[in-house]
């Protein structure tokens, strides 16, 4: 793994470096071998919280997570906390599914130790869904779809873009701003 640890607001001291270097590279226990992918970490320090992204693009899977603490150490314990939840789970559905051998089945390791069953049985409950709504795509513009977003109180809204007759979703960043998402051409 090649990490690109950069700071914002914080010098990243050669101790800290080392640091999430050794939790990171605690993630390798579930694959067969080490992940040849690079690893993007941000740290940041904003009045008195401390924030830190990860991210790590691999074939077939993308992991990233976010955390704020007012300890970056704390901070980067559950960042990596967040990282082996989202492997446990992409695992438990790629064995789930009995992929053909080509795809990302065989990237884990085989074995579960560490995974306790109740885990995996609470992470399947997460896959379970519990309501259904239907409702008609109006046409309308962004600025409108974010008027009933907010009319409504929710954090996105999904609307029939009046110009491009595409279903498109506005949502709510955490910064408090908008965001827009727009399907590809294919």
């Amino acid at each position: 793994m090649n990490f690109n640890i950069r700071g914002e607001n914080i010098e990243v001291t050669e101790a800290l470096r080392n640091y999430v270097e050794k939790k990171v590279l605690k993630l390798t226990k579930y694959f067969n071998e080490t992940p040849n992918s690079d690893v993007h970490v941000n740290l940041k320090v904003n009045n008195s919280e401390q924030s830190i992204e990860v991210t790590i693009p691999m074939k077939g899977l993308l992991l990233r997570a976010e955390e704020r603490h007012l300890d970056l150490y704390a901070a980067i314990d559950l960042v990596v906390e967040k990282l082996e939840r989202q492997i446990r789970k992409h695992k438990t559905k790629v064995n789930r599914k009995f992929r053909a051998a080509d795809n990302a089945k065989h990237m884990f390791t085989n074995g579960t130790e560490g995974i306790s069953t109740q885990v995996l049985e609470e992470e399947d409950e997460e896959l379970e869904i519990v309501r259904e709504k239907r409702f008609d795509l109006k046409p309308m513009d962004a600025e409108e779809a974010i008027m009933q977003m907010d009319l409504l109180g929710h954090s996105f809204f999904v609307f029939s873009n009046a110009e491009t007759s595409k279903t498109n979703v506005v949502y709510r960043r955490k910064d408090g701003k908008y965001g827009l998402i727009v399907p590809e051409e294919v």
